[in-house]
C-alpha cells in the first residue's frame, strides 16, 4: 500500500500537465536502464561476431558448407565413389584426388580395397584435424598451389579426380593446368564443376584464388576440351549413368569423364 501511496501523487500531477519537464525526467530515469542492458548485449553479440570471423578461417567457412551454404561439388566425390568403382574397375586403384576437403575424401578411399589415394589440397590448412594432419605428415595429402606444375611423373596415378578446384581458375591458368591434371593420369580424369548460377559453398576460395567463381556450362566444357585436345571418355559416361541410375544417385553438381 505504501508504494501505491508514493505513486499516485506523480500521476496526478503529471496527468494535470503541470509538470511536462518532471515527466520527461521520470521517464528518461525508468527507461535508462533498460537502454543500458540493450547497449551492453548489443555490444556482447558484436564482439562475438568479430572472434568467429576472426578465427572462423577454413573450418568455420567449412561448417558453413556443412550447413548447407551452397554447393560443394567435393561432397558429390564422397558420395560417388562406390559409382566410380563400378564405371572405372581397376582404373580405381589408384587415384589422385584435387580439391578442398581431400583429407576426407582420402580418408574414405583409402578405406575401399585395393585402392591407393593421394590428395592435392589447394588451400590452408591451418585448422585442419588430427587425423588430415596425420595423413599430410605421412605424404597422402599435400598443399600446393595448382596453377603450377603438380610435382608428380608422368601417368603416376591411374584415375584423378578434381572438385572445387577448376572453377576458380581463368583461361589462362585453366590452359597449363588441366593438361597438366590429364599428364599426371593414365587412365582418365573425373572433373566436378558447379553449374552456371549455382551458389557455391563458401570455403575459402575467394581469398586463396583471388577471384570468384566462374561456373561454365556443360557446352563451354566440351567445346574446351576438344580446343586443349582432350576427348570425352563415351563409354565410361554410360557405365557411369547406369551406375548411378541403380543407385539413385544425383549429384548437385556436372561432371565429366576425359580421357587423359
Amino acid at each position: 500500500m505504501a508504494a501505491r501511496r508514493a505513486i499516485n501523487p506523480s500521476r496526478r500531477v503529471l496527468d494535470s500537465g503541470g509538470l511536462p519537464l518532471v515527466n520527461s525526467l521520470h521517464q528518461k530515469s525508468r527507461s535508462s536502464p533498460l537502454l543500458s542492458v540493450g547497449l551492453v548485449v548489443l555490444a556482447a553479440f558484436i564482439l562475438i561476431g568479430y572472434s568467429f570471423r576472426g578465427s572462423g578461417g577454413i573450418s568455420g567457412e567449412k561448417e558453413a558448407l556443412s550447413m548447407g551454404q551452397g554447393v560443394s561439388c567435393s561432397s558429390d566425390v564422397l558420395n560417388a565413389i562406390p559409382i566410380l568403382k563400378k564405371a572405372y574397375g581397376d582404373s580405381m586403384r589408384k587415384v589422385l584426388h584435387v580439391g578442398p576437403d581431400s583429407c576426407a575424401i582420402v580418408s574414405k578411399l583409402l578405406k575401399e580395397e585395393d585402392t591407393e589415394a593421394w590428395g592435392v589440397e589447394p588451400y590452408d590448412l591451418e585448422d585442419a584435424d588430427s587425423s588430415c594432419k596425420s595423413l599430410v605428415r605421412k605424404g597422402f595429402v599435400r598443399v600446393a598451389d595448382i596453377k603450377f606444375p603438380l610435382p608428380y611423373r608422368p601417368k603416376s596415378f591411374s584415375l584423378v579426380l578434381v572438385s572445387d578446384s577448376l572453377d576458380y581458375l581463368s583461361p589462362k591458368y585453366l590452359n597449363k593446368t588441366l593438361p597438366d591434371l590429364a599428364r599426371v593420369s593414365a587412365d582418365g580424369l573425373v572433373i566436378f564443376a558447379g553449374y552456371p548460377g549455382q551458389q557455391r559453398a563458401k570455403v575459402s576460395e575467394l581469398a586463396k584464388f583471388g577471384r570468384p567463381a566462374k561456373l561454365r556450362s556443360s557446352s563451354w566444357w566440351i567445346r574446351y576440351f576438344v580446343q586443349t585436345g582432350l576427348e570425352e571418355n563415351e563409354s565410361v559416361i554410360k557405365k557411369f549413368e547406369q551406375a548411378s541410375s541403380e543407385s539413385s544417385y544425383k549429384p548437385s553438381c556436372q561432371i565429366f569423364h576425359v580421357s587423359s
